[in-house]
């Protein structure tokens, strides 16, 4: 990892008393929040303050995301309207980092036609921030480092945005390669880390009143595969359960591939460990599953959803499902709809498939049209509604334990929570009681969120 003290220092003394603020914004997956969190933990060691308006900074920083070329369209669409701020206030400091920058034709791009930007930083390299921030305090026009993987997220200390709900990387990078995806080019391989680490920071979490923690990973069942077998996921959520204290586990994402009986058998004897599982499919079809890349079939897929029904009929199921990916059949996509009718997903994240360069799928023929996947998504969304509409009647009669997180948007007086099972509750309360756990008897299901009432003694 870098030695940023004598950069840091630097800064400080540069700014000096003058407190300036920053905008940090990220974009995509909460691992990029997670990232997000320790670039404002950088810049509150050099003595920037933070603000939710760019138009008030003296820095502003993107977290990108690549996952999409229409993410990263947005993001030069930002940035290029970033260029008036640059205008009225010369000595603004624009930067960008994350995984849209990872890719070197992309700082390239940066440089040659976006002058405004002073600083590009990869996902890997997000401990290279102060000597790059300190060159552009000096002067410089245009400061970049996108080098390999640094071990500085070890050791990061985070501004989090939450002081209830905490997000714990446990591992970077992936191995999997599937087709339409550029996660692996943009983040590197699997990396794992120390289970002591882990352990250490979701001890301090709880001690310091954290309720929900959610472990993160690009495939979190793939964690320990490269520690030589000193810790596998399954026995590291064991170890997190043990911790004293009252608090929830949560976990993303999760390969089907890698979703092993053990790992089962953990969720389900864990008592902390949240019951939901967020097993993404991305097609009900054999044939678009090997396209992809996924390497598990759709029967496969179906014995990990019997096997969890078989110990618990109401557990909580969710996924991500791709529509439209290069020459989907019809009958390719009416083999994911009776997925989703025999698996009754509580919620579904669905996309239609856009091509991302760099990726074997951007080269597959594909003679859907448009105008057919457009098609498909709405009958996709229609019949989840359906499904989620009469499967969230289950909990009506029940009491769920909820951490209530904010007031709700739609009804005055109202908060709004999620349960144990990743549910979204409302239900009549006072904001006195967001990042508490509150028991709430539902007494009302939607498509979409069930409703209920604070449970009295």
């Amino acid at each position: 990892m870098r030695d940023n003290t004598a950069a840091i220092s630097e800064i400080k003394a540069i700014l000096g008393d003058n407190k300036p603020k920053a905008y940090v914004r990220s974009f995509g997956c909460q691992l990029n929040t997670s990232d997000g969190e320790k670039i404002k933990g950088l810049l509150k060691k050099m003595g920037y303050t933070f603000t939710e308006d760019e138009h008030e900074a003296d820095l502003i920083m993107l977290n990108t995301c690549a996952v999409r070329e229409n993410a990263e369209d947005r993001v030069f669409g930002i940035v290029g309207s970033m260029k008036k701020l640059k205008e009225l206030k010369p000595s603004l400091i624009i930067g960008i980092a994350g995984c849209m920058t990872a890719q070197s034709h992309i700082a390239g791009k940066i440089k040659k036609s976006y002058p405004q930007v002073d600083i590009v930083l990869g996902t890997s390299a997000i401990s290279a921030l102060p000597a790059l921030l300190l060159e552009a305090l000096r002067g410089a026009k245009f400061s970049a480092d996108i080098s390999e993987y640094d071990d500085f997220s070890e050791a990061a200390e985070q501004v989090r945005e939450s002081s209830f709900k905490a997000s714990v990387p446990i591992m970077f990078g992936c191995n999997n390669f599937c087709t339409y995806c550029i996660v692996p080019y943009v983040r590197g391989r699997e990396r794992s880390r120390r289970p002591g680490d882990i352990i250490s920071e979701v001890r301090q979490l709880v001690s310091d009143g954290y309720k929900e923690i959610m472990l993160l990973g690009q495939n979190v069942n793939s964690y320990g595969n490269d520690l030589d077998g000193e810790m596998s996921f399954p026995q590291l959520l064991r170890e997190l359960n043990a911790i004293d204290g009252d608090f929830w586990i949560r976990f993303m994402s999760s390969h089907p591939k890698d979703a092993s009986k053990e790992l089962i058998d953990a969720v389900f004897r864990c008592e902390k460990v949240a019951k939901h599982l967020h097993l993404p499919v991305q097609s009900g079809s054999s044939e678009v599953l090997r396209r992809m890349n996924r390497r598990y079939t759709i029967e496969q897929y179906l014995e990990i959803v019997e096997d969890i029904r078989s110990r618990d009929p109401d557990f909580s199921l969710t996924t991500d499902l791709i529509v439209g990916f290069p020459d989907e059949t019809d009958e390719d996509f009416r083999a994911t709809l009776d997925v989703v009718r025999k698996v009754k997903y509580d919620n579904i994240y669905s996309f239609i498939y856009s091509k991302r360069s760099g990726t074997k799928a951007a080269e597959m023929p594909d003679s859907t049209s448009e105008e057919e996947k457009g098609r498909r998504m709405r009958e996709l969304l229609e019949v989840q509604r359906e499904v989620s509409t009469e499967h969230y009647r289950r909990f009506i009669g029940r009491t769920m334990r909820v951490l209530a997180d904010d007031v709700s948007k739609k009804k005055q007086g109202w908060l709004t929570g999620k349960s144990s099972e990743f549910i979204i509750v409302e239900f009549e309360g006072d904001s006195s009681l967001i990042g508490q756990f509150v028991d709430v008897e539902i007494t009302g299901a939607m498509n979409w969120a069930v409703t209920g009432k604070i449970k009295e003694g």
